[in-house]
């Protein structure tokens, strides 16, 4: 097979076989295709597009570039993926209260991403907890505590690890059909029997438009179910950050709360709504509305809490440095207020990942080092009656001049006006 006839048959807009997308997916992969051949290809489908066949072929070429997992259980097996948002700590009260009712939750997960925060760094924060474990390792948590929650090893999806720094730099990356096979050949290679996914729209997600998050979430649903996972797509609001904290010890300290039964409604009626869900993929109700109740009562009775510990001791991690908070302590605190009475109608939530970037929680460049205790609270949101002088931010920093570059842009990430708009749904559809 001719690679330049591949790249040309891409190019004029014919749609490729399962063979010519697994010859150049498995020719990069062992460099027999060039970055240069193959920089090409991705910008001939990143113009042209790809069709529902040819993405999931391009799925399952990357997720057989490595060695998916592989299990020696019968019990259901169920993740959740979320596009990327502001404050989304979900993932880590979630795994553990899906887990009390005998699903298992294998959770890949990844670090911070442009301004979105990473479950990789949250979990990082506590002392101890280590991301980087081996597969067996991985597979014994998951069988004997029943979650766990790890960063990418070489043996999963390699072909994606590859391709995607080269579509970083190569302006390949906002493609759905792309997009879409990079996120599910990491999650399908996890032997999943089920898969939930977030996908996020408003002003702090990486799909700031209701119709791009909509036809990523149907993508995703179409390869799920074509590589035969049950898989379903909840499209959900990122107007404003999710929760209180955007931070990463601080949002693990919310976690816990919501755990213990207090902490934000909004976080808790995400976590019980996608719960829900992964319970009825697991097949454990019959209905989402079911499992969010049993996820309810694992919050009310403490399950939840219990099995996140066993989870982050599974790991290494001192759970007692969490209760004592003394994990989130900064040398420096400042409070950004509102000018004026009246209520928010709007926040750039994109703005206010930015500045948590700025103040050291995420990274600019990627070798940038973590600054685990640095925090943005978010008090007051869109549609809240705010008066002057009442606090909308309040800033945790470690370093006086990141601290100023991130309030101002704190100051700017929100408006006020004199009339009341409504906060829309945390949940806009479900795609099934």
């Amino acid at each position: 097979m001719n690679v330049l006839e591949v790249i040309r048959k891409k190019r004029d807009g014919l749609s490729l076989s399962e063979e010519e997308i697994r010859f150049v997916v498995d020719g990069y992969t062992d460099g027999s295709i060039p970055d240069y051949q193959m920089a090409a290809f991705l910008m001939a489908a990143f113009i042209r597009g790809m069709d529902e066949a040819e993405t999931l072929s391009l799925t399952r070429a990357m997720i057989e570039s490595g060695k998916p997992i592989t299990w020696e259980t019968d019990a259901p097996r169920v993740d959740k993926h979320s596009t990327g948002g502001v404050g989304d700590k979900v993932s880590i009260p979630l795994a553990p209260l899906v887990a009390v009712y005998g699903v298992r939750v294998p959770m890949i997960s990844g670090r911070a991403l442009g301004h979105t925060g990473g479950t990789l760094d949250k979990l990082e924060s506590i002392p101890g907890y280590r991301t980087a474990l081996s597969i067996p390792e991985f597979k014994r948590i998951v069988e004997e505590v029943g979650a766990s929650i790890i960063g990418q090893t070489e043996e999963l999806a390699p072909a994606d690890r590859k391709i995607y720094a080269l579509r970083d730099a190569t302006a390949t990356v906002e493609s759905i059909p792309l997009i879409s096979a990079s996120i599910m050949s990491k999650k399908l290679s996890e032997g999943l029997t089920g898969l939930v996914l977030d996908v996020k729209t408003g002003s702090g997600a990486f799909m700031e438009r209701y119709g791009d998050a909509k036809r990523l979430a149907e993508t995703m649903v179409s390869i799920g179910k074509g590589y035969g996972v049950r898989t379903v797509a909840l499209i959900t609001n990122m107007d404003v950050p999710l929760g209180w904290a955007a931070g990463n010890a601080c949002e693990i300290c919310e976690s816990v709360q919501l755990l213990k039964g207090h902490g934000p409604e909004d976080l808790k009626e995400i976590v019980i709504t996608l719960g829900g869900w992964m319970l009825k993929l697991g097949g454990k109700v019959d209905s989402p509305d079911v499992g969010k109740e049993l996820i309810e009562e694992a919050i009310r009775d403490g399950r939840g809490l219990k099995k996140f510990r066993e989870m982050v001791e599974a790991h290494g991690g001192d759970y007692e440095a969490i209760e004592r908070e003394d994990f989130i302590r900064t040398e420096y605190e400042a409070i950004v207020k509102a000018e004026g009475d009246g209520y928010i109608t709007a926040m750039n939530t994109k703005e206010i990942g930015w500045a948590a970037v700025l103040l050291g929680a995420g990274r600019l460049k990627k070798e940038d080092r973590i600054d685990h205790k640095v925090c943005i609270f978010t008090l007051k949101k869109t549609g809240d009656r705010v008066r002057k002088g009442d606090t909308v931010f309040r800033v945790f920093a470690n370093d006086e001049g990141r601290l100023e570059e991130a309030l101002n842009r704190l100051r700017v990430a929100f408006t006020v006006g004199s009339e009341r708009v409504e906060r829309g749904p945390l949940v806009y559809e479900v795609v099934e």
